[in-house]
C-alpha cells in the first residue's frame, strides 16, 4: 500500500494557529457587538441587524476581486497585509464615539476580513497534498471551531469585569501574535499557465467567479441566512426564553458539534462521499433550526426543557455545519482548474458571506415584528428547507457533470 502524503507539515501547523489566532480574535467580538451597540448606542435590534451586516456586505464585495488578485500575483504578502489590516482595525472599535464611525469601522474590517480569509483559505489548499484535501480543510477549520468554542465564552465572561475597550485591545493582542505566526509559513512557488484559455478571457465574469460553481454557491448562501441570525442574535434569544447565565456555552457545544463532525466529514469526503456527506449536513441543520424556532413555545411550558433545548440545538448546529463546510469547500475547488484555487475559495465564500448578510438583514428586521426572534429563526429554517430541494435537484447534477477531480 502506498504511503499517505504528509499533512502535518510545520507549515500546515502554522496556518492552523493563525487562523485560530484571527477567528479568537474575531470570536471575541462576535456576542459582545450586539450587547455593545445597543447598550452604547441606544441602538434597535433592526439596525444591530444593519450594521452587522455591512461588515458582512464589504466582505462580500472584495471576495471576487480577491480571488482575481491571489490567482494573479503572490499569495503569501497579500495575506499578511490583509490580516495586520483585520488586526489593527480593533483599535478603531475602541475610539469609535459615534455610530456612523462604528459602522465605517465595521465596512473597513469586512473588507479586510475578506481579502485575508480567501487568502487563507488559498494557501492551506495550496501547501497541503490533494489526496487529503478534505482531511486538512477539515483540521483548518477545526481552528476556526475551537475559537469558536472558547471565543464567545471568554468575551462574556471577561465583559462582566472589564470595559468593551478592555475586549478590544484583547482581539488586537491575540491578532498580532497570530500575524507573528502567519509570516513563518512558506507557500509554494506558484506555477503560472503560460495563457489563460480562450474561453476564459482577462475580463470575463469568470475571472472574479467560478461561474460553475453559482449552483452550489446559491445553496451555500440559503444554509449561511440561518447561520447569520444565529450567530448574531442567539445571545439575546437565549435571555428572551429565560436562560440568565451560561449563554457563551452555546458557541461552546456548537464547537464541539463542529469539530468531532468536521474530522469525519473530511475524511469522507476524500472517500468520495462528498455529495452524501452535504446531505445529512443539510437534513441535520433543517431539523436543528426548525427546533430553535420553537423555543419560545417550549418555554412557556418548561423552561429547563427549553435550557436543555438551546444547547443541545447548538451541539446539531455543529453537527451539521461541520458536514456542510469541508464538502462544500472541496466541491467548489473540485470544479476549478488548479490555477483557479483563489477564484474557488473566492466564490465559496462570498456565496457565504452573502447569505450571511441576507440573514441579518431579514433576521433583524423580523426581530422587530411581532413574530420576534422566532419568526426569524423559521424562516431562515424555511430557507434551508429550499437549500436542500435545490441541491438535490439542481447543484448535486450540475457537480457530477462538471467536477474536474
Amino acid at each position: 500500500m502506498a504511503e499517505r502524503p504528509q499533512l502535518w507539515t510545520r507549515s500546515f501547523v502554522c496556518i492552523c494557529i493563525a487562523n485560530f489566532m484571527l477567528f479568537f480574535a474575531f470570536y471575541l467580538l462576535l456576542p459582545i457587538i450586539p450587547l455593545y451597540l445597543i447598550s452604547e448606542f441606544h441602538t434597535s435590534k433592526s439596525v444591530v441587524g444593519m450594521v452587522l451586516s455591512c461588515y458582512t456586505v464589504a466582505a462580500l464585495m472584495v471576495r471576487p476581486y480577491s480571488g482575481f488578485i491571489l490567482d494573479k500575483f503572490k499569495r503569501k504578502p497579500i495575506y499578511l497585509g490583509a490580516y495586520l489590516a483585520f488586526v489593527f482595525i480593533f483599535i478603531g472599535y475602541a475610539e469609535a464615539a459615534f455610530l456612523s464611525m462604528f459602522i465605517t469601522l465595521r465596512i473597513l474590517h469586512g473588507l479586510a476580513y475578506g481579502l485575508v480569509s480567501t487568502a487563507g483559505n488559498t494557501i492551506v489548499v495550496d501547501i497541503m497534498p490533494s489526496e487529503r484535501r478534505g482531511e486538512g480543510l477539515g483540521y483548518f477549520g477545526v481552528a476556526n471551531n475551537i475559537a469558536m468554542a472558547i471565543g464567545p465564552m471568554t468575551s462574556l465572561f471577561l465583559v462582566s469585569h472589564y470595559s468593551y475597550n478592555t475586549i478590544f485591545y484583547f482581539s488586537v493582542g491575540f491578532g498580532l501574535l497570530g500575524f507573528i505566526i502567519a509570516s513563518t509559513i512558506k507557500t509554494p512557488q506558484k506555477i503560472r499557465p503560460k495563457q489563460l484559455p480562450e474561453e476564459q478571457p482577462l475580463h470575463s465574469y469568470d475571472r472574479f467567479l467560478l461561474v460553475k460553481g453559482i449552483p452550489a454557491g446559491l445553496c451555500l448562501l440559503l444554509l449561511a441566512m440561518p447561520y447569520g441570525i444565529m450567530s448574531s442574535f442567539i445571545a439575546i434569544y437565549g435571555q428572551e426564553i429565560g436562560i440568565t447565565s451560561g449563554l457563551g456555552a452555546f458557541f461552546s457545544c456548537m464547537a464541539v458539534g463542529l469539530i468531532s463532525s468536521r474530522l469525519f466529514a473530511g475524511k469522507q469526503v476524500d472517500k468520495g462521499k462528498l455529495l452524501k456527506v452535504i446531505a445529512i449536513g443539510n437534513l441535520i441543520t433543517l431539523l436543528a433550526f426548525f427546533w430553535l424556532s420553537s423555543l419560545k413555545i417550549i418555554a412557556e411550558y418548561s423552561t429547563q426543557l427549553s435550557t436543555i433545548s438551546y444547547f443541545s440545538i447548538a451541539i446539531a448546529l455543529g453537527v451539521g455545519y461541520g458536514c456542510l463546510f469541508p464538502a462544500y469547500n472541496t466541491l467548489f475547488v473540485n470544479l476549478a482548474p488548479h490555477n483557479r484555487r483563489a477564484t474557488a475559495s473566492s466564490t465559496y465564500l462570498t456565496s457565504w458571506d452573502l447569505g450571511i448578510g441576507v440573514g441579518l438583514l431579514v433576521g433583524g428586521t423580523l426581530a422587530d415584528t411581532q413574530g420576534g426572534l422566532a419568526l426569524s429563526f423559521f424562516t431562515g429554517a424555511c430557507a434551508a428547507t429550499i437549500a436542500i430541494i435545490l441541491f438535490k435537484q439542481w447543484a448535486a447534477p450540475h457537480f457530477e457533470r462538471n467536477k474536474l477531480r
